[in-house]
């Protein structure tokens, strides 16, 4: 008879629990967040974060864009110097004051299509 109880008991937990992960806010980067690491000094700790978080985006785009059944939006040949990029990502960012709220690893990515668009065909 005990038994029933503690399994009860255990079910109606496991069973809440969801509920308690479903009201937590997921905390995302902001462009304004991404903006403010990479204006650091080159070889700082935020600089570093800036280069990996940056170098992340661009990775997990390449290794989950289908190359044949996605057609690429973002090109970038000849490859240039990461540092120009990332400057030229905060610049761009403090001319368009719109997506400093938004999720940073979009507006990065919408960033490197506006800047290094593939050719049309």
């Amino acid at each position: 008879m005990k038994k029933l109880p503690v399994f009860l008991l255990s079910a109606l937990a496991f069973s809440l629990s969801p509920l308690s992960h479903a009201q937590e806010k997921i905390s995302v980067l902001s462009t304004q967040q991404l903006v403010n690491e990479c204006k650091a000094p080159l070889n700082t700790e935020p600089r570093t974060f800036c280069v990996g978080f940056t170098k992340a985006v661009y990775e997990t785009y390449l290794a989950t864009r289908h190359p044949q059944h996605a057609v690429p939006y973002i090109c970038i040949n000849p490859i240039p110097q990461r540092d120009d990029v990332i400057n030229g990502f905060v610049k761009w960012s403090n001319e368009n004051p719109q997506a400093r709220d938004k999720p940073a690893a979009g507006v990065f990515l919408g960033y490197l299509a506006m800047r290094y668009p593939c050719p049309k065909k």
